[in-house]
């Protein structure tokens, strides 16, 4: 059946999230028209777009009193049924759905959406998604439902590989690049401290790709921000690393009944200075140069904006220069370098405690 030109401005309308318009054009319709099945359908989408369920639930009453059998009303209506807490209305209707056209992805997926208001029913749930992607294979909201049915039965390799299979269809799709983001930030707040940074670069990275997708969003800001802070955080281990070796290498404190003398060698005290390079090397310079251009640049923001992440920069910064002092001078007495590893030592593990506590 061929659509009337304002329901077909209506619909393009609707593809470009331009709900308010295309409820306008399709009111229009209407009033000229109360008979425009078609019309009542793509309003149920306007309604929905809206969050309006009992709006949706009366356009596509209409639509259904006009032509019962029509398959878009069903299924829009069985979604906004089960949003509705109405789940024995929404699992008839979207049945229903499926007897007129059996071979049609959409019907199992909202039957799937229907039967997950019910625990016990869960795996009923799973197998209807699980139909819904045979017979959509290169439909996003076919896949989105077996997430959803997976995520409920524990089924976590299904779930991930829904969350590709969407990307592969939309590599933009701002839901699947969010999950990865959810993901990448629940696997950086579990990682053990040796490899975390890794995950940190993950989480930021996924959460720099979902921001591009969705610019207005303040999670994926945050998320960045809270990755590239515990990054920063990062950095005060490798300054501690280095504070250590020069205290060894410089003979800070006595060992033994303290047979060696001051100053220490220089050739040891050089040498402690190459581990110290490299130890920035590999753990910091290595790591931070492969973050993607806008993670630095939000790490520089963030660091010019929060107080606490310039003390950190602060910390390292200091610590690794009283090593480097540490381990240049010729020391004869080991009084002020003492002193300076506790000065350096101490008000860090503190600010480490701290945080700690505060994250607690």
């Amino acid at each position: 059946m061929t659509e009337h030109p304002l329901v077909e401005q209506a619909r393009a309308l609707l593809t470009l999230d331009r709900d308010e318009e295309a409820g306008e054009l399709l009111a229009r319709r209407l009033a000229e028209d109360p008979d425009d099945v078609r019309a009542w359908v793509q309003l149920a989408y306007v309604h929905q777009g809206l969050g309006r369920d009992e709006e949706v639930l009366t356009a596509t009453a209409a639509a259904l009193a006009l032509a019962p059998d029509d398959y878009e009303a069903l299924i829009v209506r069985a979604y906004a049924l089960r949003r509705s807490t109405r789940r024995e209305e929404a699992e008839a209707t979207a049945r229903a759905a499926i007897g007129l056209a059996p071979e049609l992805w959409n019907g199992y997926a909202a039957l799937s959406e229907a039967l997950t208001a019910w625990q016990e029913r869960w795996p009923e749930a799973f197998d209807a998604a699980s139909t819904a992607v045979r017979f959509g294979p290169e439909a996003v909201n076919a896949h989105r439902a077996l997430w959803k049915a997976s995520l409920l039965v524990g089924r976590n390799d299904v779930r991930a590989q829904a969350v590709r299979e969407v990307l592969r269809l939309d590599p933009q799709n701002a839901w699947a690049l969010a999950e990865l983001a959810d993901r990448a930030e629940y696997d950086a707040t579990r990682a053990p401290l040796i490899g975390a940074g890794a995950k940190l670069t993950a989480s930021a990275d996924a959460a720099a790709t979902a921001l591009v997708a969705d610019p207005s969003s303040e999670r994926f800001r945050k998320q960045i921000d809270a990755a590239v802070f515990r990054m920063l955080r990062g950095t005060r281990w490798i300054a501690l690393v280095c504070l250590v070796l020069a205290a060894l290498a410089a003979r800070v404190f006595p060992t033994g009944d303290d047979a060696t003398s001051l100053p220490a060698p220089l050739g040891t005290r050089v040498w402690a200075l190459t581990l110290m390079a490299l130890a920035w090397a590999f753990g910091a310079w290595r790591r931070y140069r492969r973050l993607r251009a806008g993670v630095r640049l939000s790490m520089w923001s963030l660091v010019r904006r929060v107080g606490w992440a310039r003390l950190v920069v602060v910390q390292s910064a200091w610590i690794t220069t009283t090593a480097v002092v540490i381990a240049l001078s010729p020391w004869s007495d080991r009084l002020i370098p003492q002193i300076l590893f506790w000065v350096a030592l101490v008000p860090t593990l503190l600010t480490i405690r701290l945080e700690r506590a505060a994250a607690r």
